[in-house]
């Protein structure tokens, strides 16, 4: 628009031009005829031509120089016009969240953001979706199959861990859906939870005890109702009835790695019987406590599913988990106390309280990414995300407050380093959502501390603040 506008005009001077110098040469040859006759008189016309001229000239100067600056008006017009359109374009997005204004640290940050870590919330949740599906539809063949067994009854799967919770660090290819199933007794049977010798207090490493229950008081007269306890063992043979003592116990005590293989060969006979065989082929990873799944479609894409067993503590959402931890590998018989499903909760409860576009998940999904390959745990980070979703105002998490939460996590981060304390979210916590359901204990316990380590390691310490330093210079945090 602007080039089409500037050869016109300069197509008008042209011509302007050419006419101003014709009705100066017939000026001329007029002041030739007349100037043998009238010299005088020309004398006097040569000079009053001449202050005409100067004042011709003087005022196509002017022309040009008003014309110039009408360009350039026009110019600076159309380009802010661009410059304002694509602002809002910017604001528009969801990926936008820094302002006109911000320096070349945060235009790095926002590099960042837009181009490394692209795994979006939308993209976790459909797949989410899908894997809670198949789990269901699994689920379900295991109630047909084992519903007059004595195998445990397996409850509905809850989503937990990052990608569930829809803010996994990871590349896509590498998310894992995890699955936690949790496990009621069968009936004649009970469970009881007792502190393992080798717990902490409050305990984090229990036994489940399976006992058998008296079932006698449940016969009808049109029924065989099985009782362990008061059948003869032939009439249990008669029937080929084995309880859960006799399958995934080791001792008394429920075994973790039994109940992982029990489920593997089940899911590989019964894959056949689910609607998602027509869409993925699938594969039984290696793994002791846990079934880890992956499915592959026809195009290549894989999607990775692991199913973790739990029994949960009472009316709680606090549970016992088969899948140990990296730092602890207990005897199978042994299951450490898990917070994943009050975490999952927890989340949950955030998203319905927080606005529209909150950015707390993609905070944490940032935060991971830097803290990748340092000496801090990323359920550190995730504690502290969680501590200051409840001490700064949820309004106070949307878009265009993005890079300054991220600030916030960083530096409570470092805080608490320097402390050498950093309180577990759900101990003692006067902040704790009313819907989160937490054992007795849990409300009189003593705070656990999760950098106990640099506590007790100055070197480990050091080496924390050291790298929280490096991130915030490189950064710009």
């Amino acid at each position: 628009m602007v080039t089409l506008f500037l050869f016109w005009f300069v197509q008008c001077i042209h011509f302007y031009i050419n006419v101003y110098l014709a009705e100066g040469l017939n000026q001329q040859r007029t002041q030739v005829q007349q100037e043998m006759a009238h010299r005088t008189l020309e004398q006097s016309v040569g000079s009053w031509g001449a202050v005409l001229s100067a004042a011709a000239l003087q005022g196509l100067f002017w022309a040009l120089a008003g014309a110039l600056v009408v360009l350039l008006a026009l110019y600076w017009w159309f380009k802010k016009g661009i410059h304002e359109r694509d602002n809002r374009r910017v604001s528009d997005s969801e990926e936008s969240e820094e302002s006109e204004e911000e320096n070349p640290a945060r235009t790095n940050m926002t590099w960042i953001i837009s181009k490394r870590f692209q795994l979006s919330v939308p993209k976790l949740a459909a797949k989410r979706q899908v894997v809670q599906e198949l789990m269901s539809d699994l689920l379900q063949v295991t109630h047909n199959l084992f519903s007059d067994s004595f195998f445990p009854v397996l409850e509905p799967a809850i989503g937990v861990g990052s990608a569930c919770e829809g803010w996994s660090p990871h590349k896509e290819e590498d998310v894992v859906y995890r699955m936690f199933v949790p496990l009621k007794p069968p009936r004649g049977h009970a469970f009881h939870l007792e502190p393992d010798s080798m717990g902490e207090v409050p305990q984090r490493r229990m036994r489940i005890r399976v006992e058998l229950v008296c079932t006698c008081t449940r016969k009808q007269p049109d029924q065989n109702v099985l009782c362990f306890l008061h059948d003869s063992e032939e009439e249990l043979k008669r029937n080929q009835a084995a309880s859960l003592l006799h399958t995934l116990c080791t001792g008394p005590y429920l075994d973790g790695e039994k109940i992982a293989l029990w489920f593997q060969t089940f899911v590989i006979s019964a894959w056949s019987m689910v609607p998602q065989s027509h869409h993925y082929s699938m594969k039984v990873l290696p793994s002791c406590r846990s079934c880890k799944m992956k499915l592959m479609k026809a195009s290549g894409r894989s999607l990775f599913v692991e199913t973790v067993f739990g029994v949960q503590q009472g009316d709680s959402d606090i549970f016992l988990s088969s899948q140990p931890t990296e730092a602890q590998i207990p005897p199978s018989t042994t299951w450490l106390e898990s917070y994943a499903v009050a975490e999952a909760k927890f989340f949950r409860h955030v998203a319905m309280q927080a606005p529209a576009h909150s950015c707390h998940l993609k905070c944490l999904r940032l935060c991971a990414r830097l803290l990748k390959g340092s000496g801090l745990s990323i359920y550190a980070l995730k504690t502290t995300v969680m501590h200051l979703l409840t001490l700064i105002p949820l309004s106070e998490w949307q878009h265009k407050y993005f890079l300054m939460r991220v600030d916030d996590i960083m530096c409570y981060l470092q805080c608490c380093v320097e402390e050498k304390r950093l309180k577990h979210f759900f101990f003692d916590n006067e902040d704790m959502p009313k819907e989160i359901s937490l054992p007795p204990a849990f409300h009189e316990a003593q705070p656990l501390n999760l950098f106990q380590h640099l506590a007790q390691d100055p070197v480990a310490q050091t080496e924390a603040l050291k790298e929280l330093d490096d991130l915030q210079y490189h950064f710009g945090l």
